[in-house]
């Protein structure tokens, strides 16, 4: 009987070591039959390794077997022929060989996780699982990795333009450009894991065709008369919410609004702040009381110091929850809401038709600094980002970063030219 055993693979793959046994073994039930390996490995974590690419092998074999393929010495395989060497449905095709793109998801879920954690947010190792699940499996599914090319990715991105239709206008409703990249990313990741394992000899071109030169736009941003007009736009509904029990999340919302464009967190940043993360201090450099947040995002952990108007909404939301050190300030971000008040104001979309959303108030409290004349390198330091993403998605299109003096400039006149222009003016 085994000692120690540990179930890898959704419980289809064992791992376990036996008594008076130094060695870890593997088993799995395929296609009505057991298997059995012994790792010749001591260690734990590498039997587990031996034991995934041993199960991906059983699987091929089991899939093989299923489809009437038979496998010759050379490794390769091919479908049963009649006496004459064709066929036995008498067409002659190609037949796919080595595993599917499920092998290859399945070994990248499983190692995925154990490989990251600690080291990327828990959301974003999450997404990779609902990506596979949700969008790559139903369109790859069976699909042999060397049937997967860069034609086949193509038809992918086709596929998400089209495949669903919005309900209420009866139009295709199309991904968002960051959530198809990131399944783009997702997939390359999966093929990566084939290609480590040998299953693929190289990974196929899946750069977007047709975008080799397009436009660079900039982020929405809320103008600082859009802006006001947003925060006093909040400020009346905090007064005089639609509905009495609204009172609070309305509250909530105008101090999220103020708090966002005075510190240029990101939403999923705001969203996973808590109280612990904030200090309310005052500022050698300026003298003026400001807030130390410690941001936990995409980047990791990171430092922002705020504007002083930061201060009041932060100590109101705190007084009205009545926060704990671990509490949440914000938690998810108001989206809806947001929605509805872009909606009434009529500023949901900017001049060249960009969607605003929460993400606009990190875009409006950087584009505010710049306007201001603040160092460019302190502001993508406070923000977490690059100078580079800043002078490519923000600086461009601020009338403020153009020095009229430096543009402007006239050549001066010869003396002679100018003497012999004013003398040939009549006198008044």
């Amino acid at each position: 009987m085994p000692t120690e055993s540990h179930l890898l693979m959704d419980g289809a793959l064992h791992v376990y070591r036996r008594e008076n046994s130094r060695y870890w073994q593997c088993s799995t039930y395929l296609g009505s039959r057991n298997y059995r390996q012994t790792t010749k490995e001591v260690s734990l974590a590498a039997a587990k390794d031996f034991a995934r690419d041993w199960y991906m092998e059983r699987c091929v074999e089991d899939r093989q077997r299923r489809r009437g393929r038979v496998a010759l010495r050379d490794g390769t395989v091919q479908p049963p022929t009649t006496g004459t060497g064709a066929p036995a449905d008498g067409r002659r095709r190609r037949t796919p060989t080595g595993p599917s793109f499920k092998d290859a998801a399945d070994a990248f879920t499983s190692e995925f996780e154990v490989i990251t954690l600690g080291e990327r947010n828990a959301e974003y190792v999450a997404s990779k699982s609902d990506h596979i699940r949700v969008h790559l499996l139903p369109f790859f599914g069976d699909t042999a990795l060397e049937d997967i090319t860069a034609g086949k990715v193509q038809e992918y991105r086709a596929h998400r333009q089209t495949s669903r239709v919005d309900p209420k206008t009866g139009k295709p409703k199309k991904p968002a450009r960051a959530t198809l990249h990131g399944e783009i990313v997702t997939l390359r990741q999966v093929l990566k894991t084939a290609n480590r394992k040998g299953w693929i000899s190289a990974i196929p071109d899946m750069s977007a065709p047709y975008k080799t030169s397009g436009k660079v736009e900039h982020r929405a941003w809320f103008s600082p008369e859009e802006y006001k007009m947003l925060y006093e736009a909040t400020r009346e509904r905090a007064k005089n919410p639609p509905k009495p029990r609204w009172r609070e999340v309305c509250e909530t919302f105008h101090d999220y609004v103020l708090f966002m464009g005075n510190t240029g967190l990101r939403p999923d940043e705001s969203a996973r702040l808590e109280l612990r993360d904030v200090k309310i201090v005052n500022d050698e450099s300026t003298g003026e009381r400001i807030l130390e947040i410690e941001v936990r995002g995409k980047r990791g952990v990171g430092f922002c110091k705020s504007m002083p108007g930061a201060i009041l909404p932060f100590e109101r939301v705190r007084k009205r929850k009545q926060l704990k050190p671990t509490d949440r300030i914000f938690g998810k971000s108001p989206r809806e809401l947001m929605n509805t008040v872009l909606d009434e104001l009529n500023l949901k979309f900017d001049r060249d038709g960009h969607i605003r959303t929460c993400y606009s108030l990190r875009h409006t409290y950087i584009c505010l600094r710049l306007l201001e004349g603040a160092d460019i390198y302190q502001v993508a330091k406070n923000c977490r980002t690059s100078v580079e993403m800043i002078e490519k998605f923000y600086g461009r299109h601020l009338k403020n970063n153009i020095d009229a003096s430096a543009v402007n400039v006239r050549k001066a006149k010869p003396p002679k030219v100018a003497a012999r222009k004013k003398a040939l003016m009549p006198a008044t």
